[in-house]
């Protein structure tokens, strides 16, 4: 852990940066969209004295990151919390993200390890003015090293051998696993741990997340080139109904399964077009990674004991529950 024993602060002057993110207030504990201008700041206050940052590599619009911003802006209403939303896809904006926060003086940041190395120096900056830091949605493996209180997530290798496994129940012989983010550990440990268990073949496909006629078209591409792939994984809901699109313009008879889920998936599911999705629950990875911060600052607790992760999935949504989960994702809480 190697973070001094919380204190109650009172917090310090704001920034211009910071005020100006705050300004984005809606009535009430919440701030919907995102200002992509400034780093995708948005801010919920609460009525108590600590102010935390929860800083992703999301990108604008996507809606994975939206339950997960869900979840913290609920944890934040219920402790009291002034919370600040900032995200970054590019490593090295991400870790700026994090030292603006630092020198804010917030009372805790939640931040993810997509990229553990870019996030190196800014967490021991952190630790060194006494800002506790915990991990949420990636880096399950890096957060230890890194000295970080505690992570909430998926271990991304083994929800991937959990899918190999489910894929050769189903008797697939051909993956594809869709990478839409090269460099991304979690996405990486995902294909993976596919790779590991499944008894057929296993290829990765790489594409840029940020462009989705290109994946669309260079997916569909290896469809037709390839009939032999009858299984496609994708590590997004987005890229798994692009992927049920593909399959169908390539006339191919591949599959599409999913990891991480939201209502249209939900509503594939259902009908078929979407054999299965793995839920990691972003929602509750937000609201368990804000919460611990105040339990640290407030009470002295730790989860996990600073040594072992809070493991939010896998959770597999098949046919036959999605019924249950379809109107929670609805809501946008799954």
């Amino acid at each position: 852990m190697n973070t001094r024993p919380p204190s109650r602060r009172i917090p310090r002057r704001r920034t211009a940066v910071l005020a100006a993110a705050i300004g984005l207030l809606v009535a009430g504990c919440s701030s919907s969209g995102t200002d992509a201008g400034d780093g995708g700041a948005g801010a919920a206050r609460g009525s108590g004295g600590l102010r935390v940052a929860l800083v992703t590599h999301g990108s604008e619009g996507d809606a994975f990151w939206d339950r997960v911003r869900k979840g913290a802006e609920a944890a934040a209403a219920k402790d009291g919390i002034e919370l600040t939303y900032l995200s970054d896809p590019d490593g090295s904006g991400q870790a700026d993200l994090v030292r603006r926060a630092i020198r804010d003086g917030v009372d805790g940041i939640a931040l993810t390890l997509a990229k553990p190395q870019a996030m190196k120096d800014p967490v021991n900056e952190a630790r060194a003015a006494d800002i506790p830091v915990v991990g949420l949605n990636s880096g399950v493996n890096a957060w230890k090293k890194a000295g970080l209180l505690a992570f909430f997530g998926q271990d991304e290798s083994l929800a991937g051998r959990a899918v190999g496994e489910k894929l050769n129940q189903l008797k697939a012989t051909h993956t594809l696993c869709l990478v839409h983010e090269r460099g991304n550990v979690g996405l990486e440990a995902r294909c993976a741990g596919v790779k590991k268990t499944f008894r057929g073949t296993s290829e990765n496909l790489y594409v840029d997340g940020t462009d989705e006629q290109a994946v669309s078209g260079i997916l569909t591409a290896k469809l037709r080139q390839d009939p032999s792939i009858d299984q496609v994984v994708t590590n997004g809901a987005d890229f798994a109904l692009l992927a049920v699109d593909a399959a169908a313009e390539a006339d191919s008879e591949a599959q599409v399964a999913t990891f991480d889920l939201n209502e249209e998936l939900v509503d594939a599911v259902r009908g078929g077009n979407v054999r299965f999705a793995v839920d990691q629950q972003p929602y509750l990875q937000g609201y368990l990674a804000v919460d611990a911060l105040w339990l640290y600052r407030t009470n002295g607790n730790v989860s996990g004991g600073g040594t072992a992760p809070v493991l939010t999935g896998p959770a597999f949504v098949t046919k036959t529950e999605a019924d249950s989960v379809a109107s929670f994702a609805a809501a946008g809480t799954r």
